[in-house]
């Protein structure tokens, strides 16, 4: 009889607890990414908070410029209206509507599913710098979380514990940002010069350049083990420059305290880049430039800040849904902005890369992607999406004027990437 009972209410409680699940479940909520949207930029944070809490969120790639599909419950839909967020209440028999239109062959659309909260890393000095990076604004304004790394960090075989890397304004030739025309004598680079070279010594390395040749080695061996890079301005182009330049000099006396190898040029590497070749190095300390590949002066005469613009690329969803991720936007043509690095000539873009957003009639890139072993890269020229020029020294850009930043999702498109559930590419 006891046990008759005990069978009873254990079935009993089995019913309560479905019954439960299937009316927390019943709906669902659908975050729209399209013009509807208030904010956003915080969208991205409820999508990476679900994921923190071992949930899952369907990327409805190209629907509704890209929503979020999650099963609805009582906490995110709180959690949205807290942080300012859209969101609409769906029944299963529109979420079924829903993923008949993204399947049919005659639609660009295609459904990702987000799967873990990547855990982020953001490259930067422990120093304060006289600049501010875009990705650490949008990571704070959205709250995704992140950690602060540099290169003791890199060098201590630390990378492997990430699963995301950002670089933004960074020289990785130990050339100190080219600021020595302009900046020589100022305080900051006075002692980041002299912070750059203790900690070079402290680790082992007769210069600068040598510490930041083996973080680019680390960071390479990250990427090709599976990791996910994504750089910014300057991160860009001296990250390849200085890995081409592995086996010479490329510094002047001023930097690394000896010349420069007359033969620098003829023994840069091309077969060691991620995403660039044939370039020529600017070896000139009064010049601003790292080398021929960003397009800063040769596009000076032609551009302005109100005609500046560049064109992401429409992928297909069902057959190239990593390019088409990375694109996920409620504009298509995205306001342009300048940087140390604008952008990329690309005639010296490899053939390999992918080229997700440029200016065609200026010959120049402005967001690309590739990648190497089992990981991968992005590139994006330009400092600040929403600060046309950011002037060393200006004050920050405050997001909350700027929710629906076109030029900010890319950024926080590839924060997102790698909590995708990959699917192979086709083309």
């Amino acid at each position: 009889m006891m046990k008759k009972i005990l069978i009873t209410i254990h079935t009993s409680i089995i019913i309560f607890i479905f019954s439960i699940s299937f009316n927390t479940y019943a709906n669902y909520i659908i975050i729209p990414m399209d013009i509807s949207q208030k904010n956003h930029l915080k969208a991205y944070g409820i999508a990476y908070w679900v994921l923190e809490n071992e949930l899952e969120v369907d990327w409805l790639l190209n629907y509704k410029g890209g929503s979020f599909l999650i099963k609805d419950m009582e906490e995110i839909k709180l959690e949205c209206t807290y942080r300012g967020v859209n969101f609409e209440v769906l029944s299963n028999n529109d979420v079924e509507e829903i993923y008949k239109f993204i399947a049919s062959p005659s639609n660009n659309t295609d459904i990702v599913k987000l799967e873990k909260a990547p855990k982020i890393a953001v490259y930067s000095p422990k120093n304060k710098q006289p600049w501010d990076d875009a990705v650490t604004l949008a990571l704070t304004y959205s709250e995704i979380p992140y950690d602060i790394i540099y290169d003791d960090e890199i060098l201590s075989d630390l990378l492997p514990m990430y699963d995301w890397l950002h670089l933004h304004h960074e020289d990785f030739t130990g050339q100190y940002g080219k600021f020595y025309r302009s900046f020589k004598n100022a305080a900051w680079y006075i002692e980041q010069k002299k912070i750059f070279e203790n900690d070079a010594k402290k680790n082992g390395f007769n210069k600068v350049s040598e510490q930041k040749l083996e973080v680019v080695k680390k960071i390479k061996e990250y990427v090709g083990g599976g990791g996910f890079m994504f750089a910014m301005c300057s991160a860009t182009d001296s990250y390849d420059i200085a890995i081409s330049a592995k086996d010479t000099d490329i510094c002047k006396s001023m930097f690394d305290g000896d010349d420069i190898d007359p033969n620098a040029q003829q023994k840069l590497n091309f077969e060691e880049t991620l995403a660039f070749q044939n370039f020529e190095i600017i070896t000139d300390p009064n010049k601003y430039e790292f080398s021929n590949i960003d397009m800063t002066d040769k596009r000076r005469l032609l551009v302005t800040e109100e005609n500046d613009f560049f064109t992401l690329f429409e992928f297909s969803a069902k057959w190239d849904p990593i390019p088409t991720m990375l694109c996920q936007n409620h504009e298509r043509i995205i306001k342009g902005f300048i940087g140390q690095t604008t952008s990329f000539s690309t005639e010296l873009i490899k053939p390999n890369v992918i080229i997700m957003g440029e200016n065609k009639s200026l010959h120049e890139s402005r967001y690309i992607h590739g990648t190497f072993g089992k990981g991968t890269w992005t590139f994006y020229g330009g400092h600040d999406p929403e600060d046309y020029k950011h002037r060393i020294g200006d004050p920050k850009t405050e997001l909350e004027l700027y929710p629906n930043s076109p030029g900010y999702r890319l950024i926080l498109n590839n924060i997102l990437f790698p909590a995708a559930k990959k699917k192979k590419q086709k083309t």
